[in-house]
């Protein structure tokens, strides 16, 4: 599938019908997921690094195209991936490394991970406006916001949004978002909101009907698949 088709799978849905992607982390995971029935899968980077032994945050580059690159071969549906704040790679090299691994899609986030901090928006705005000249409609681009992370206000949130959506992004992702706020930064970008919720139907059912046009899971699939893990291995350890 193409981004193009990946990118129509966010539009024309029925209201409080989102797109849910499951979030693999290798190529095991993304076969049960896309055996499953999903259309489209979403990588969380905490994941990937837990199933790496690392802390989120601390994957190199190269391991996380390789790993990137390991469940786009695993699966013949398409696969978004989430590329942190895209490594300090010029977006050049960024939309060219993340071409090679197969994705049609990524996220890219506002917190610079060398220091801690928010970017600036309009700064930030800049970076995804070349990242989206160099993409071309290769890409879907999905651009997190972090300001409730941060502590920033409900407004910096819909600022951001309002401007990511301005320089090219598909969509929006404004991680740990009250509920309640969904509704108006899918007002303020014009674009579909992706929310992030705990890998259960009832969070679904209600984000969707708050305005969510995707939902993905952050590492919480991988969370319940490593603890149900955990009590088959008791359960044989005591048998």
């Amino acid at each position: 599938m193409t981004a193009a088709a990946f990118r129509a799978l966010h539009h024309g849905r029925p209201a409080g019908g989102p797109l849910v992607l499951a979030g693999p982390w290798d190529a095991g995971s993304a076969r049960a997921f896309a055996d499953a029935g999903f259309p489209a899968l979403a990588t969380p980077s905490a994941a990937v690094a837990a199933s790496l032994g690392l802390a989120d945050g601390d994957v190199p580059a190269a391991e996380m195209f390789a790993a990137v690159a390991r469940v786009v071969r695993a699966v013949d549906v398409p696969v978004s991936a989430d590329l942190e704040d895209g490594y300090g790679l010029p977006p050049r090299e960024l939309v060219e490394r993340a071409l090679a691994t197969g994705v049609v899609g990524c996220n890219l986030e506002d917190t610079d991970r060398r220091t801690g901090r928010l970017r600036n928006p309009r700064e930030q705005a800049e970076r995804l406006a070349a990242v989206r000249a160099e993409a071309g409609d290769a890409l879907f681009l999905n651009a997190r916001i972090d300001s409730f992370l941060h502590g920033a206000s409900d407004e910096d949130a819909r600022e951001r949004a309002r401007l990511y959506a301005m320089a090219g992004a598909d969509c929006v992702y404004p991680i740990t978002a009250p509920e309640e706020a969904l509704a108006g930064i899918a007002e303020a970008s014009g674009i579909p909101v992706n929310a992030l919720a705990a890998p259960d139907d009832s969070a679904v059912r209600r984000l969707g009907a708050l305005g969510a046009g995707r939902i993905t899971f952050g590492k919480g699939m991988y969370v319940r698949a490593m603890a149900a893990a955990g009590e088959m291995a008791a359960g044989l350890r005591s048998a």
